[in-house]
């Protein structure tokens, strides 16, 4: 999701930017870039969104090592004393495996659905603070473009990387 964003404000700023490039071929653009993931890993905000989410996908990850060790064990045991068993107990067991490993696979997947809506979750403010504190920045300081150094730029110099100079007032504005 982070990164269809970033492609669609670049391309609403290239567009932009087309569309005024006729009315500003006399006058001196002044163009600048930032790495968007840079600023929202870097700026306290983001650092306090990136915790909660590995604080959350820690407790999911020990919950799921105890089932997953569980059915390990199982499996072992299986393999181990199946020669022994009777077809009926060791079909059995073959089933409580499989069930098993199938319900740990489905909380497996509402648990990447549930991390994806922290992360949504988590993200939007800050994202919207972005896009406001990027608008202002540029307005302020005379920018005609300022784009994601990651998304569609090749090259830039350092001179016009604007990253820590944006990442600063989001942290101001964020508190």
């Amino acid at each position: 999701m982070l990164k269809r964003i970033m492609v669609l404000v670049t391309l609403v700023v290239v567009a932009g930017f087309c569309l005024n490039s006729t009315a500003a071929h006399a006058e001196a653009q002044k163009i600048g870039v930032m790495n968007i993931q840079k600023v929202l890993l870097e700026s306290a905000s983001g650092r306090k969104a990136k915790a909660i989410f590995e604080k959350r996908m820690n407790e999911l990850q020990d919950k799921f090592k105890a089932e997953q060790d569980k059915l390990v064990g199982l499996q072992q045991e299986i393999e181990k004393k199946s020669s022994a068993w009777s077809k009926d107990k060791k079909g059995e067991k073959i089933r409580e495996l499989q069930m098993g490993q199938r319900e740990l696979q489905a909380k497996s997947e509402d648990a990447k659905m549930e991390l994806r809506q922290l992360q949504d979750k988590e993200l939007e403010p800050i994202l919207k603070m972005l896009q406001t504190v990027v608008n202002s920045y540029g307005e302020k300081n005379g920018y005609s473009v300022i784009l994601d150094s990651k998304v569609a730029v090749l090259y830039a110099a350092p001179a016009v990387d604007v990253s820590e100079d944006v990442k600063k007032e989001l942290d101001k504005r964020m508190k």
